[in-house]
């Protein structure tokens, strides 16, 4: 099973990163976290990891709305967006897909958010490829 909507980009990491967090801005995101895995497993296990970041991103709206529809649905908020370099050295930019993330909840109100979501990550991942150039869609 599909769970996450991806594109892969070529460039440097921080500035995938930054065009990622614009972009979701663009779309009416904020990040309400921003956790740097890489660093996290060098502090906590003295683990050499490959760069990546995941990034909680938040339509403060369309929040609203879903957990006016579905409380529970906090347990899944914010949805996560990771940036990660691969082996090749490109760069993957992957969204939740909102669509598959909302369907355990079972409860038909909340796919026209999850439609609305899953647009605005497709025209962020759309961004971020069209300034950075796309290796191929991952």
């Amino acid at each position: 099973m599909e769970y996450t909507i991806q594109t892969s980009v070529t460039g440097d990491f921080d500035d995938v990163v930054d065009k990622t967090i614009a972009a979701l801005k663009d779309e009416g995101f904020g990040v309400l976290c921003d956790i740097d895995i890489q660093a996290t497993l060098k502090e906590k296990l003295g683990e050499e990891f490959r760069q990546y970041r995941i990034l909680g991103a938040c339509n403060p709206p369309l929040a609203y709305e879903g957990l006016t529809e579905e409380i529970e649905l906090g347990a899944l908020l914010p949805c996560n967006v990771i940036v990660y370099e691969t082996d090749d050295g490109d760069i993957v930019v992957s969204a939740v897909d909102p669509k598959q993330l909302v369907g355990i909840a079972d409860n038909d109100a909340l796919d026209s958010i999850a439609t609305e979501v899953n647009e605005r990550f497709e025209r962020v991942l759309s961004a971020v490829t069209n300034e950075l150039g796309s290796t191929s869609e991952a």
